[in-house]
């Protein structure tokens, strides 16, 4: 399993509810979070087959946005 971090301009419930079902379809997702409390809106992706790209193209269909700053 990998981890993946985006910078995001996710910044509430509603825009999570609106990335939900786009991050839903990526297959290879295992778990994914955002932190809205924190200025700069980490979004942390469990993947085991998903890639920075895919995830990345899920969130640009939501119309938001997932900059990859870190993969482990």
């Amino acid at each position: 399993m990998e981890t993946l971090k985006f910078t995001t301009n996710v910044k509430c419930g509603g825009c999570i509810a609106a990335v939900t079902p786009h991050l839903n379809k990526v297959k290879g997702i295992v778990s994914w979070s955002v932190d809205t409390a924190s200025p700069s809106k980490i979004m942390t992706v469990e993947v085991d087959d998903a890639t920075a790209a895919s995830v990345s193209a899920a969130m640009k269909e939501a119309g938001y946005h997932a900059d990859l700053i870190s993969n482990n």
